[in-house]
Formats: structure tokens, sequence, C-alpha cells
């Protein structure tokens, strides 16, 4: 991800590997994202963000992170990464399940994401125009 925008640097912050990280990342979103350029997807944007970091906290383990960049007027990226190699698995979800909703999510919310591999972990990305 390559930010552009000359209104909005890019932001990153650490998580604990904690189930109150979500909220925090959803708070983090709120005080980076760009105002200028985004202000329309910033609640798509919080669900998914959401969504990637319970994952990570759940299934990848730390360190988790989310970085946010602005490509102005093109999109917002969110990425989330974690110290798994292991990638996201789309599953599919009951009615009455309170979770497997997530990579269902971000693929149809998302106008496109993606998942890079590091020695590290991974990272799962989504742009929102």
């Amino acid at each position: 991800m390559s930010p552009v925008c000359e209104a909005t640097p890019a932001a990153e912050i650490t998580l604990p590997d904690h189930e109150h990280s979500a909220r925090r990342a959803r708070a983090f979103l709120s005080e980076a994202y760009c105002a200028l350029h985004h202000a329309r997807v910033l609640d798509e944007a919080q669900l998914l963000v959401s969504e990637l970091v319970t994952n990570a906290v759940r299934h990848g383990g730390p360190p988790v992170r989310v970085r946010v960049d602005c490509d102005g007027s093109a999109g917002l990226q969110v990425a989330v990464s974690d110290g798994s190699r292991k990638p996201p698995v789309r599953r599919t979800a009951a009615p009455e399940a309170e979770g497997g909703r997530g990579v269902a999510l971000v693929d149809i919310i998302s106008d496109r994401w993606g998942v890079e591999h590091a020695d590290s972990g991974k990272t799962v990305w989504f742009v929102l125009s």
C-alpha cells in the first residue's frame, strides 16, 4: 500500500492480544482516518477492522497491528497484521452462529482485499472507495 494523501498521513497502532482490541481498533480508525476523503466509509471500515482484529487475536497471535492509509480519493486502505502465517478462512456460518462471518464480510463490503505473507506473520488488508 502506498499512501498519496497530502491531507492525512498514514497511521499505525500495535494492539494487545486481548478481546478488547477490536474496540480499540475501531476507536483508532475514528481518530486516524482521512475525514477529507473518506468520511462516508468510516462505518464500514470500523466494522471490517473489528472483524479482522478479532480474527487476529483469536487465530493469529501477537503482534497485532492496524495501519490506515489514505490513497487520496481512490480509497481508504486498512491493514491488520498478526504473528501467524496461516491464511484467513472464509466459512459458512449457521444463521444462529455468533461468529464465522468476518472474512465473508470483508469480501462482500470492501472494494478489494487480500493477504500478504511475511516471515513474521501475515497482513490482511482491504480498501473502501
